[in-house]
């Protein structure tokens, strides 16, 4: 008898530990919309009968990054014409799907759809947002709260590839970058809008000046919110620019300019990697050819050629996937494949290898020691973190997938165009 109680004893503090270690992924970077997971026990390897808990087949495709909480998944689709939002189940099974739009637009070919932007819940409510403006508020159960379409009520979107932008939930409240215009027009700018995430009523609206021409009038990036130590604001980035914003009001706290250097300009330099915001600084990612910048969260007014706001710089920037720092670690997954690490404090640079040599769209996880880097082709590289470079494993889907994993209640799950796969030991 004591045996048997001490074995359930044993079985019952496994189940509590797992449970303690189990995480929501509430938003598109996870729970601090920064790329990094608490979960451990987690695969780094898997294949067709190894470590694949099921393979969920999705009736339309997407790119954007699916959310979880508790033992639902959230994931955006065009289904035929119809801008779907999907809950699928921790067990593989849709649970319900929802129509928010119609009117798709594939872009660039095999490049993704309208279904890029990526939802966002808190466990009670999943708001999802499309690049044709659409934005829609259910129950995670899969009742319609509110609904409205951005371009009907902040004016037509004039960007090439639709408006991929993700907004940040925070506190009840959403927040939108819509940086966006005209090409050769310079007095269009863009907005910047908070919503009250309860019924999609407008708090406040700022516009966001630029001098940005052509192209790069328009950002594919999404907003961050940085929150350290007392110091809170909203950070939009694109248009030759990224801005710290007020919260109450919107108002512009700091701006940092020469993004796209005056002297050598580019007139197709549009953002597309989001900057990721850290204790002490923010991470600041360019396009293409451009530089990594890292800034001091805390300036004021102009702060493009002060010293004092400046840590450091880096001359490779990645183009689409988004930095992540880790235990002092930056970390910079290029376009090509390409992995830096960088110190935190200083950008020394302690290596930069080459992973998969393939597009990467999709950003950066960390999860239990490893980073997991996701190729647009389907093989996604683990490496180990630290300042020496080790490829553990490049395990391959067989399938094209441009979303980033989210990582949640011991699985990874990955979105690719066709399916959602759920990897777990």
């Amino acid at each position: 008898m004591r045996k048997l109680t001490f074995a359930a004893l044993l079985i019952s503090l496994s189940v509590f530990s797992r449970a303690a270690q189990a995480e929501n992924w509430p938003n598109w970077r996870g729970p601090k919309n920064d790329g990094i997971s608490g979960e451990t026990n987690l695969p780094t390897e898997w294949s067709a009968d190894k470590n694949v808990a099921w393979k969920l087949k999705l009736p339309g495709s997407g790119g954007a990054t699916p959310v979880a909480w508790g033992d639902r998944i959230f994931l955006t689709a065009v289904v035929g014409d119809e801008l779907t939002l999907i809950c699928a189940t921790s067990d593989g099974k849709i649970e319900w799907s929802q129509v928010v739009s119609k009117g798709n637009k594939d872009v660039r070919g095999d490049e993704g759809n309208s279904a890029a932007n990526s939802p966002s819940t808190d466990g009670k409510h999943v708001w999802a947002m499309f690049a044709n403006g659409a934005v829609a508020c259910f129950t995670v159960d899969g009742k319609k709260v509110w609904s409205l379409d951005l371009q009907e009520r902040y004016g037509k979107f004039e960007i090439a590839f639709g408006l991929t932008s993700t907004p940040v939930l925070d506190e009840g409240r959403l927040y939108f970058q819509l940086i966006h215009g005209r090409m050769n027009d310079e007095g269009s700018q863009g907005l910047v809008v908070c919503l009250d995430a309860a019924n999609g009523e407008e708090i406040w609206k700022q516009t966001r000046a630029t001098d940005g021409t052509h192209e790069n009038k328009h950002s594919y990036a999404s907003p961050m919110m940085y929150d350290h130590d007392g110091l809170k604001f909203l950070v939009t980035h694109g248009a030759d620019f990224i801005i710290a914003h007020d919260l109450k009001d919107g108002h512009e706290i700091w701006r940092c300019g020469d993004l796209n250097v005056k002297s050598k300009y580019d007139k197709t330099l549009r953002f597309v990697a989001s900057p990721l915001c850290a204790d002490g600084m923010i991470v600041v990612p360019t396009a293409k050819a451009g530089p990594v910048r890292v800034l001091r969260p805390d300036g004021r007014g102009d702060i493009t050629l002060s010293k004092e706001a400046h840590i450091w710089s880096y001359a490779t920037t990645p183009d689409v996937p988004s930095p992540l720092i880790h235990d002092g670690l930056v970390y910079l997954c290029m376009a090509n494949g390409n992995l830096s690490c960088l110190d935190q404090k200083t950008g020394e640079e302690y290596y930069a290898e080459r992973t998969h040599r393939q597009r990467h769209r999709s950003s950066p996880v960390y999860a239990d020691g490893h980073l997991y880097l996701t190729a647009r082709d389907g093989i996604i590289s683990v490496v180990k973190t630290g300042k020496k470079f080790e490829l553990v494993a490049q395990n391959e889907l067989g399938e094209a997938i441009a979303a980033s994993p989210c990582v949640s209640n011991g699985t990874i799950y990955l979105r690719t165009f066709d399916s959602l796969w759920a990897i777990r030991k």
